[in-house]
């Protein structure tokens, strides 16, 4: 009997101990939004967002590495609460789970090798194209419904994306700007970024469909950031360099939504 109260007292420990941590899924592969840093933590814009949210619902945080393609599902089957991982609140999305309000605008873009011959997303339709895309991503499925004579290669990391751009393995990349700007610089010598957006997007925290007092907490949070200044300075800790490189461009930064 005695043997039997231990392990009801031990799943009820477990279950409390997992309703008071708020569990975000996020793909730790995307600076300067998410990423491992050299101490070995998940860092980065989207994690200290998931920690505002954390502080205010009173919970601790625990973040899970998750691919990309996988936290639909990781949402969906309750394994997390929340997706923080720079995801596009697609209508494609909406259909298997919620989202906040927005809290980035952007928009797709196209990195293409020096050598390349094409200068607008005009060019990329022309037959017998070779584009890579992000597997999961908005990318892919914006190349799928527009580049119908494209032969698509869809990879599971970015690194394997700009490769394929900069060994001139494929005649385009289509991903976000952000990244696009980013992995240009890192291979400026080599690669050419065409900015002016394929299409615009927003990005917003995912959460599970019916968790509506979830989601009015997470709006009030994002609402307050964005009136008290903590996404400029977020702005200002990571990602200094890519809004210097937009106002250069005459772009507007990511955290403005109008």
């Amino acid at each position: 009997m005695l043997r039997y109260l231990v392990l009801s007292l031990f799943f009820t420990l477990c279950a409390c101990s997992r309703s008071n941590k708020l569990i975000i899924g996020t793909d730790a592969t995307y600076p300067p939004f998410e990423f491992v840093d050299s101490s070995g933590q998940i860092s980065g814009v989207d994690i200290e967002v998931g920690r505002e949210i954390g502080k205010a619902l009173g919970r601790e945080v625990e973040f899970r590495n998750i691919n990309f393609d996988g936290l639909v599902t990781a949402l969906r089957t309750g394994s997390i609460d929340l997706v923080l991982s720079a995801m596009t609140a697609t209508p494609e999305r909406r259909k298997s789970i919620d989202f906040s309000e927005p809290y980035v605008k952007t928009g797709l873009a196209v990195l293409v090798a020096n050598s390349s011959t094409i200068q607008s997303a005009a060019d990329l339709k022309t037959p017998g194209r070779k584009v890579v895309v992000r597997l999961g991503t908005t990318g892919e499925s914006w190349a799928r419904e527009n580049l119908k004579d494209a032969k698509i290669i869809a990879l599971d990391a970015d690194v394997s994306c700009v490769m394929e751009v900069v060994n001139s393995s494929v005649d385009a990349w289509i991903y976000d700007q952000l990244s696009i700007m980013n992995y240009h610089a890192k291979y400026e010598g080599k690669t050419r970024a065409l900015l002016a957006p394929l299409r615009e997007e927003v990005w917003a925290v995912g959460l599970k469909q019916g968790n509506d007092e979830l989601k009015t907490k997470v709006n009030a949070v994002l609402a307050r950031m964005r009136t008290d200044g903590s996404f400029t300075k977020l702005a200002e800790r990571f990602m200094a360099k890519e809004k210097a490189m937009m106002t250069a461009q005459g772009l507007p930064f990511v955290f403005e939504l109008k």
